[in-house]
């Protein structure tokens, strides 16, 4: 099918910060991805996990603490595919006294070529994510062979 509207992948990535973490030029590397058209931001929901175990996401229209407040220019970006199971699954990998950044972006970049592929008829048929760490890892193995 030729001419076919495609996007590009969509990921989510939980990054998660000490409670008292400067998250500002966190944010404003975020920001510039989405200015510059190389990601699509789709959710970007903020929770924080006491010490105690218990965790509430934060509402970023009314942010002045550390940890949260470099988020706050993303303050509505909710397309409801974060739902409360997601939540539920990012907290059980939280440490207690941390804030972390659950966030759901498309990767704007590469939709050109995912339509590209579609127009000659091509198909995803794997894709994993390769944790960066886990590739240095092995190119730091593969130098220290050579």
């Amino acid at each position: 099918m030729p001419d076919q509207a495609a996007i590009g992948p969509i990921d989510f990535v939980l990054l998660e910060f000490p409670g008292d973490a400067d998250t500002t030029a966190c944010a404003e590397a975020l920001m510039d991805l989405i200015e510059r058209d190389i990601i699509h931001l789709y959710d970007l929901t903020v929770i924080r996990k006491g010490l105690d175990g218990s965790y509430s996401g934060v509402d970023l229209t009314d942010v002045t603490s550390a940890g949260a407040a470099g988020f706050t220019a993303f303050a509505g970006a909710q397309s409801g595919l974060i739902g409360d199971d997601d939540l539920a699954q990012a907290v059980a990998v939280m440490q207690p006294g941390t804030t972390a950044a659950m966030i759901v972006f498309e990767n704007t970049w590469a939709a050109p070529f995912v339509s590209a592929a579609l127009d000659a008829g091509g198909e995803v048929v794997a894709s994993q994510r390769i944790p960066a760490t886990a590739v240095v890892d092995a190119l730091e193995q593969l130098e220290a062979i050579r």
